[in-house]
């Protein structure tokens, strides 16, 4: 008798991925949580586990606005704005790819690609060519960068380029401020108390975000690092408190950012318009989908440690002298 899941008719396979899509899409933690265990199921697809690490320094960012820093030098609306931003921007992501990651599970469970469902989830056409090619040459590198590529283009108009979000928070200086005191870094913690990354600058601009990408996947997954990275993941709850990474430091510090869910409301998100941004565009050729290039120093605990000295001296100057001022 063949596998019921073999047997599984389109219209209950899509209603079953819409549902679980919606069940893991619900908060920082679970989005983080779901693109880890996909790995582990799925170690071939590698965008996953970069996924699970680039939405838990999301998780931290969000709970940085009501840590020790944030709510001394930003007002609660510009706070909240920023939050809704992040939020808004990791569900959408979510949004998009999870039904992406569900099709090619549900693929290697009946043994055939399932990648004509692709337009039922409004997928970008760019993604629906992508995955064939993945599964019939197996290079993860390539799709790495495929997806990459596809999640920058898709909160590019929604959230980059959306009037609102671009004037209250893009083009404000409340993001200004926060882009320069460090939070554009994407940090890699080891158990060791060791932090990796890189960091963006011109974040509006989609090629920009989409080199960062690909360099976080060549730090991510270099040979030396990768068992180290894993190991942290492995072994770290996400809990959205920058201590999930800061208790490894051999100098131990106190908790300093709250728990995300202690702190923050699950936010309800729909989305009525839909737009295919790959549609009509011409794509150079195999060097879109190559490595990024080497930029600056990847070993940043030093770095991240005087930033984090840096900003508490500016809050501890702003107590001292009575600086009524928040932006």
């Amino acid at each position: 008798m063949k596998d019921e899941k073999n047997m599984m008719p389109d219209s209950v396979l899509i209603k079953e991925i819409k549902q679980k899509t919606a069940e893991w899409n619900i908060d920082n933690i679970t989005r983080t949580n779901a693109y880890f265990r996909f790995f582990k199921r799925h170690p071939d697809i590698g965008w996953s586990f970069l996924a699970s690490m680039v939405s838990r320094n999301g998780g931290w960012n969000m709970c940085d606005l009501e840590g020790a820093i944030f709510p001394h030098l930003l007002k609660p609306a510009a706070r909240k704005q920023l939050f809704l931003t992040y939020e808004r921007a990791n569900w959408l992501i979510f949004h998009d790819v999870f039904p992406q990651l569900l099709l090619y599970h549900y693929s290697t469970k009946m043994n055939r690609p399932l990648f004509h469902l692709l337009k039922q989830f409004r997928v970008s056409s760019f993604m629906q060519k992508e995955w064939p090619v993945f599964w019939e040459k197996q290079d993860s590198r390539r799709l790495t960068a495929a997806l990459i590529i596809n999640e920058q283009n898709v909160i590019q108009n929604p959230i980059i380029d959306h009037p609102i979000y671009k004037h209250k928070v893009f083009l404000s200086p409340e993001f200004f401020l926060q882009d320069w005191m460090h939070f554009s870094c994407v940090l890699f913690p080891t158990c060791g108390g060791e932090l990796y990354g890189a960091s963006v600058s011109g974040f509006r601009k989609v090629s920009n975000r989409i080199e960062l990408g690909k360099r976080l996947a060549k730090i991510l997954f270099h040979p030396r690092l990768f068992p180290h990275f894993l190991e942290f993941a492995e072994r770290t709850a996400h809990t959205g408190s920058r201590h999930d990474f800061e208790q490894y430091f051999k100098q131990k510090v106190p908790r300093q950012t709250p728990y995300l869910r202690a702190t923050y409301p699950v936010i309800e998100h729909n989305r009525h318009e839909y737009s295919d941004w790959s549609k009509g565009r011409l794509f150079p050729g195999p060097g879109l989908f190559l490595p990024a290039k080497e930029k600056g120093p990847i070993h940043l605990t030093d770095w991240y440690i005087a930033k984090r000295d840096q900003l508490y001296l500016m809050v501890a100057f702003k107590k001292a002298f009575a600086l009524d001022w928040k932006l």
